[in-house]
């Protein structure tokens, strides 16, 4: 006589209930959502502020009581900045762009390679040698502007466009950043691949690096723009109008047009926008890097 198989009982399902919020909670999320927004707003009205103001004739930016946004929108602002033969705005924009890429890529590769060498190698004098580069961020710039200066006067690199791109080739905070990033990829990815046979810099190349893709490209975006709006050291170095940077040219034209505010307006959203584009194009990699903090094992 065959036993018929009895029918399992179906699995119960357990509601998970989230805890209520309490009152307290609710006014401490109110007063940081409070705060956030207010920040938000200073942040952003002046640039607004700035954009639509580029748009005004010059009549209407001196009007009183002042409009926030264009009664009468023109472009003419910008067909006088950009067709004006005292602004080569084609040349400037060169200048910043080789200064600003070059730094990337030169803060790029030695942050990563000097952060690989911190996270993953014990050599001696390792600590010491990582402390003195931290203490490099506690040192204001104004200490070194002069010796700086004096070094790139021996070198003869006043007037040339690697006086801004080879004193910025190390960057003790991205060392700093490349190494806690890297301190999390797991050593047992790397002991395999050095058991496989894999050199040193093809593991730096092909496994670390894709590894900390978020790090490299937060990193990237935040030298691109310090390179790009910096205004002491390329105003120090850099005396000649034709090889000057953005930032420098920005101001000599606001003062060469004090009575046209129209004008230096539409200059500024002009030299603002690539650093704008930049971050917009790189805000997810931005976020991830903020997120993470490398591989978990």
């Amino acid at each position: 006589m065959t036993s018929v198989p009895r029918a399992l009982p179906a699995p119960q399902v357990y509601a998970v209930s989230r805890p209520k919020p309490t009152r307290r909670w609710m006014v401490r999320m109110f007063f940081v959502y409070a705060i956030l927004t207010a920040g938000a707003f200073l942040t952003v009205v002046p640039f607004v502020f700035t954009l639509s103001s580029s748009f005004k004739t010059a009549a209407e930016i001196r009007q009183v009581p002042p409009t926030f946004f264009p009664q009468n929108l023109t472009l003419d602002n910008y067909t006088t900045v950009l067709t004006d033969p005292d602004l080569p705005l084609a040349t400037f924009y060169r200048n910043s762009a080789v200064v600003a890429l070059a730094n990337v890529f030169t803060n790029l590769f030695t942050s990563s390679l000097f952060g690989y060498i911190f996270a993953k190698f014990n050599f001696p004098g390792k600590r010491p040698l990582f402390i003195f580069l931290l203490a490099q961020l506690m040192i204001p710039f104004q200490v070194t502007m002069i010796p700086g200066y004096l070094i790139l006067v021996k070198l003869g690199l006043l007037n040339n466009l690697l006086g801004l791109i080879i004193p910025s080739a190390i960057n003790p905070f991205g060392i700093f950043l490349m190494r806690q990033f890297m301190k999390s990829v797991p050593d047992e990815i790397l002991d395999a691949a050095r058991v496989d046979g894999a050199s040193e810099w093809r593991i730096y190349l092909q496994i670390v690096l894709p590894q900390i893709g978020p790090a490299l490209a937060t990193l990237g975006v935040l030298t691109f723009m310090f390179n790009w709006n910096a205004y002491l050291w390329p105003l120090i170095v850099l005396t000649e109008q034709n090889i000057r940077t953005l930032p420098i040219i920005l101001t000599w034209y606001t003062n060469a047009h004090t009575n046209q505010i129209h004008l230096s307006m539409a200059a500024a959203v002009l030299v603002m926008m690539p650093v704008l584009a930049v971050f917009i194009l790189m805000q997810r990699w931005i976020v991830q890097g903020i997120a993470l903090s490398g591989l978990k094992n």
